[in-house]
């Protein structure tokens, strides 16, 4: 298991969809709906057309066409604002990472590429939102992730970029956009879980990859003694 060092660890920044919050069947069945509405294939097959490098909602004109991606998206946010509230769950052992966190005096934050609108309709679903202390959602930044302009804006006013390193800021994530972006902040990148479509990939020895929340607690246990 992989030793932690938490002495200088000042802020932890958590994704939030395949995160904090398992969100995706919430997601694929909203859009599935959406999808056959338009008569396009489930997201399955849509998903192939998306850009890696984009949020959900800014794939929709990629596979709804530039014409009809913001209807669909008005429509597919109404349809999860309504499923959401009894499908999303956290995942074991998050909440207890986040306790740990709160109890050794760390800071946290969400950084997400998802909008607000959702992101603070689900949040209080699953955490007290007071237990971070900043939220930086898509389009907020500069750029969004993979850009580390969204990691280097959520600590603007705490932490100077050159004060952002492995040491002092984490960035645990599900997906290669949360560790390209801690990296280029200078954030040491943890990865849990899948990636949320399931791509797989090669690791790299620059990030730590923990298989899930539990593996993660349990290694933040060792580095407390």
């Amino acid at each position: 298991m992989e030793r932690l060092d938490i002495s200088k660890l000042q802020y932890v920044l958590f994704d939030w969809d395949n995160t904090l919050a398992e969100s995706r069947s919430s997601l694929t069945t909203a859009v599935n709906q959406v999808l056959a509405a338009y008569g396009l294939p489930d997201w399955e097959i849509s998903k192939q057309k998306r850009n890696k490098d984009l949020s959900f909602k800014d794939n929709f004109p990629n596979v709804f066409g530039e014409d009809k991606a913001q209807k669909a998206y008005e429509e597919y946010r109404e349809i999860y604002k309504k499923i959401v509230p009894s499908k999303i769950s956290s995942f074991p052992y998050a909440q207890a990472v986040v306790d740990f966190f709160l109890a050794q005096g760390k800071k946290l934050m969400i950084v997400t590429n998802k909008e607000r609108q959702l992101l603070e309709f689900e949040l209080p679903l699953l955490y007290k939102p007071e237990c971070f202390c900043n939220i930086v959602c898509g389009h907020e930044a500069p750029a969004d992730k993979p850009s580390g302009e969204q990691i280097k804006f959520s600590l603007k006013g705490y932490l100077s970029p050159e004060e952002i390193n492995s040491q002092t800021v984490w960035m645990i994530g599900d997906s290669q956009q949360d560790s390209r972006a801690a990296k280029a902040a200078g954030a040491q990148a943890i990865r849990v879980n899948q990636s949320i479509w399931g791509e797989v990939e090669t690791q790299e020895p620059d990030i730590l990859y923990f298989k899930n929340f539990k593996e993660l607690y349990e290694a933040l246990k060792l580095a407390k003694n």
